[in-house]
């Protein structure tokens, strides 16, 4: 009986943390990916770097320290209810997630995930796999790019299980 209390208690608090409801209604809705395409189909770009706010290049150099500690705090109260460094959990692990992903593709994750799942085909992937969506977590465009900079820092220092 207690097994059962503590699972429904877990899955309750995922819910809570990660579900619908837990966002910026703004960017709960999604546009289409190109208003000139028709057809709906990502252009290269998207297709590389995600779709949402972040539409240029971003220019990074080493590691800010500061910027990442800030970030570490800004994902462990937003994103480690659902995500950790270097384990499957809720959503699946970020650890290495810089290696992988673009820098804007990570931000605009963070910044409009209904347009990513909604629209782009690895993010659709990724539900497929998990099953549940990641929800806009009222960040702003600075705290991404926090959150990115730890990504940076301490992700890629920790190998996924």
């Amino acid at each position: 009986m207690r097994t059962i209390f503590v699972l429904l208690t877990a899955a309750l608090v995922a819910l809570t943390a990660c579900g619908p409801g837990s966002g910026d209604s703004a960017a709960e809705t999604p546009k289409p990916p190109s208003s000139n395409n028709p057809e709906g189909a990502l252009t290269e770009w998207q297709v590389v770097n995600g779709l949402g706010p972040v539409t240029e290049k971003i220019q990074l150099g080493p590691v800010n320290a500061e910027m990442a500690t800030e970030g570490e705090q800004i994902f462990e109260g937003k994103c480690s209810p659902c995500h950790k460094l270097d384990e499957r959990y809720v959503g699946p692990p970020l650890g290495q997630v810089t290696q992988r992903r673009t820098p804007e593709f990570i931000m605009n994750m963070i910044l409009d995930p209904s347009s990513m799942v909604k629209y782009h085909p690895e993010i659709k992937k990724l539900l497929a796999q998990y099953y549940t969506p990641m929800t806009f977590q009222n960040v702003t465009r600075e705290d991404a790019r926090k959150i990115l900079e730890y990504l940076r820092q301490e992700g890629d220092l920790r190998p996924v299980k």
